[in-house]
């Protein structure tokens, strides 16, 4: 793949809209701890987040909500989630759920940003074999 110094060097990239660009990427930078790469006139902006993250932030609205959820989550792997639990609570964010294990091997919390967007962040606790919590291993 060609290396482009005006693209994300992520595979996967999730673009999430807010109805500002400016508020939502100070907010994701310091709250969530994403840091900006390059912003695009006032209607677009690349994020990065340690250990190979990425996220375009665009302008627009926010998608409407189903059963209390937006129809997307981000999931965000974190190295300390009740550390970076503990900065998104004291920073004002709505949490949906706290800090808990999960029989798979990761402990999460999931929460709610300024744009009304779902994010789930995730802690490996252990390495688990999928077949043991009812998982199918397709790839190894």
């Amino acid at each position: 793949m060609l290396s482009n110094r005006s693209m994300l060097n992520s595979v996967v990239i999730p673009q999430l809209a807010y109805r500002d660009v400016g508020e939502a990427v100070s907010w994701l930078c310091s709250v969530f701890g994403f840091k900006e790469r390059v912003r695009i006139g006032n209607h677009r902006a690349q994020l990065t987040f340690p250990g190979g993250g990425s996220l375009v932030v665009t302008q627009g609205v926010p998608e409407q909500r189903f059963e209390g959820y937006t129809c997307h989550r981000v999931m965000v792997r974190v190295s300390d989630v009740d550390s970076h639990h503990r900065h998104a609570s004291q920073n004002g964010t709505k949490i949906l759920s706290p800090p808990k294990d999960y029989p798979y091997g990761e402990r999460q919390y999931s929460a709610e940003d300024l744009g009304g967007h779902t994010w789930d962040f995730s802690q490996s606790i252990a390495d688990v074999d999928p077949a043991s919590w009812g998982g199918d291993l397709r790839e190894t």
